[in-house]
């Protein structure tokens, strides 16, 4: 069980810092939570208590035999301040110890994580850059604030990132365990299932939710990577710290992909991208009374295959393909992976079997991953971004 200090400054964000809390703690976490005094104006300390099962405090004489401004910091797996105001934030590069929370700050050997919050004009105040710009050299994770409804009715950057979102870093960068492999790196993602329009109101799709896909971004981004993921179709929120670009079909993917990968170090395509799209779309719906016409089909482009014959010789980028297989009587999901694996020419390849509901919007996933070497690597069950951290193991050693 990982144990993660969740800090929380006094900010009216502080609310949504009450479902990062419940989201980790139903995510197997350990949390305690450290608030500042101004902090429980907004969120008081029972609420605190309540969600997290632990007793809050503030200041450092509550719990002096305990030793708690070192003992807190010390036990900790990963430290997040969310949010963390322009306060905070300029205490925390100063190295002031004038409260729990900033002793816990200054006692933590694991990594830390911040979420400002704060209004525009603060944020983008040279005075907190600097701070922010001290932070970040010295290793703590900084996440730049979303931009949307601040306080009131003005919009700007400076908004907490939404629950979810923190939620997803905290745990990726709880799994990657310090791993900063792909430092550097320019790291191109495909997620989600291409949409074929019929007529302006169907479509020819799949059930792929995006989710091994966002999986892999978060992972690739916790350890250090330079991110962009070509979504296809995903209703999800977008991942902190990655560039995302929205298409809807495998022509619009493939236009994304080949323009984003110019420059890539590594292009997975977790996508499941349509193989047939209609070979003309109804300009009108097409009305339930018409008798309808047999549907012809035309072959979409194969994005990876194309990407092979691309670099040529060329090692760069390193390819990662996903097939998605079921058995048949022609063979298992292996055998079909190993044929496909023979016939991409790509790097690495993931399998999945899909049968039977087993990796198509579910939050778990399992694979086998084959390499050049012919290593077959077996990834049991398990959280999705489990099997994204396999595959980046696999890639970094690649």
């Amino acid at each position: 069980m990982h144990r993660v200090t969740l800090g929380v400054s006094g900010g009216i964000a502080a609310y949504k810092a009450c479902s990062l809390l419940r989201l980790l703690s139903e995510s197997g976490c350990d949390v305690t939570v450290v608030p500042t005094e101004s902090a429980l104006h907004f969120v008081g300390s029972a609420t605190w208590s309540a969600l997290s099962g632990k007793p809050v405090a503030t200041d450092v004489w509550s719990d002096a035999q305990g030793v708690a401004h070192v003992r807190i910091g010390r036990e900790s797996d990963l430290v997040v301040v969310a949010p963390a105001t322009a306060d905070l934030l300029a205490r925390a590069a100063h190295g002031l110890a004038n409260d729990l929370l900033t002793n816990v700050l200054l006692t933590a050997r694991c990594p830390v994580l911040m979420a400002p919050a704060m209004h525009s004009e603060m944020w983008e105040h040279p005075a907190t850059q600097a701070n922010v710009a001290t932070l970040r050299s010295r290793g703590v994770i900084v996440i730049d604030p979303a931009v949307g409804r601040l306080t009131g009715a003005d919009s700007g950057a400076g908004r907490l990132p939404e629950p979810e979102q923190l939620a997803d870093v905290v745990l990726a960068t709880l799994a990657v365990g310090g791993r900063r492999d792909l430092v550097g790196r320019q790291v191109v993602i495909s997620a989600g299932g291409t949409r074929e329009p019929l007529d302006p109101v169907r479509y020819l799709g799949n059930r792929s939710s995006g989710r091994q896909g966002w999986a892999l971004a978060n992972a690739a981004a916790a350890r250090g990577a330079d991110v962009t993921v070509v979504a296809a179709n995903v209703d999800l929120l977008d991942p902190l710290g990655v560039g995302v670009l929205r298409v809807e079909t495998a022509e619009q993917m493939r236009a994304a992909i080949h323009t984003a990968s110019a420059d890539a170090d590594v292009v997975v395509m977790a996508a499941a991208v349509a193989d047939f799209r209609p070979d003309s779309v109804a300009a009108d719906k097409i009305k339930k009374s018409k008798e309808p016409d047999p549907l012809n089909l035309a072959l979409n482009p194969d994005i990876l295959a194309e990407l092979v014959a691309h670099r040529g010789a060329a090692t760069r980028p390193l390819l990662v393909g996903f097939a998605a297989e079921t058995g048949d009587e022609n063979g298992t999901v292996l055998d079909h992976g190993r044929t496909k694996f023979a016939a991409k020419g790509c790097d690495v390849l993931v399998v999945n079997d899909v049968s039977g509901d087993k990796a198509f919007g579910t939050l778990d996933n399992a694979a086998v991953i084959l390499d050049p070497s012919g290593v077959t690597r077996e990834v049991p069950r398990g959280p999705k971004l489990d099997l994204a951290n396999a595959v980046w193991d696999v890639v970094a050693e690649q």
